[in-house]
């Protein structure tokens, strides 16, 4: 795995209801979809909607690992999350989630619905190394990306944006979801209007949605691309 090491990964999730808040979806409208979360951490998102009939693939660099391995570094890094937001709890709106206990609660609960439904739904989740994504073209109604791109703008250079968007672009057939649009200081992103301009210039449109969710500070806005599968430009 090309020195890749678990405990540089951090395997932390969301719940079902807090994508469709950061998202701006409607769970009955998504019924028949087929849906990408990407990259989908520990997220319970997939575990729910597959329930509700909604068709979601799940990939990360995270799933390389042994499963239970991986169950327990998500419990101590939710552990370790807290004691951190603790010491900065004033970086973030406490609406979403009244407290730290409450808050945790959710990143467990969110954490053992993943690791159940990968232990019954393997097949569905695939271990990738973004920018590549091994998926046919055209392969996904919709493709979500939560507090990846853009955040760690300090790690991840332009380019690897610009490499992550066209793979994205290539596999989605209607529309990619991105959220939020600022980095870990709460600052929006450096190159996010060369990144508009970009996606633009492809022959896709580009949106920015202030949605009901904002449990960090100025992460309330999420990037909506509708898909243009009739541009001639090559990625």
């Amino acid at each position: 795995m090309d020195q890749l090491r678990l405990d540089r990964i951090i395997f932390i999730g969301r719940t079902f209801n807090e994508y469709i808040k950061m998202f701006n979806l409607n769970a009955n409208m998504l019924r028949n979809k087929k849906l990408l979360d990407c990259p989908a951490g520990a997220c319970a998102f997939a575990s729910k909607g597959k329930a509700m009939g909604i068709h979601i693939k799940s990939c990360d660099i995270a799933y390389y690992f042994d499963k239970q391995e991986l169950f327990e570094k998500g419990k101590a890094d939710i552990n370790h999350a807290m004691e951190g937001i603790k010491q900065t709890s004033n970086l973030y709106n406490w609406t979403y989630f009244n407290d730290i206990q409450e808050l945790k609660q959710a990143r467990n609960q969110a954490l053992e619905a993943c690791y159940s439904d990968m232990l019954i739904n393997e097949s569905d989740y695939l271990a990738v190394r973004l920018p590549d994504l091994p998926y046919e073209n055209n392969s996904f109604d919709l493709l979500l990306s939560a507090h990846f791109l853009f955040m760690y703008a300090e790690h991840l250079d332009y380019e690897f944006h610009l490499a992550c968007l066209n793979e994205m672009l290539r596999v989605a057939k209607d529309e990619i979801r991105i959220f939020p649009v600022v980095d870990l200081s709460g600052k929006p992103y450096q190159y996010l209007h060369e990144i508009l301009t970009y996606i633009n210039d492809l022959g896709h449109e580009t949106e920015l949605i202030k949605v009901d969710y904002e449990f960090q500070k100025n992460a309330h806005t999420m990037l909506k691309i509708k898909v243009n599968n009739n541009t001639s430009v090559l990625y």
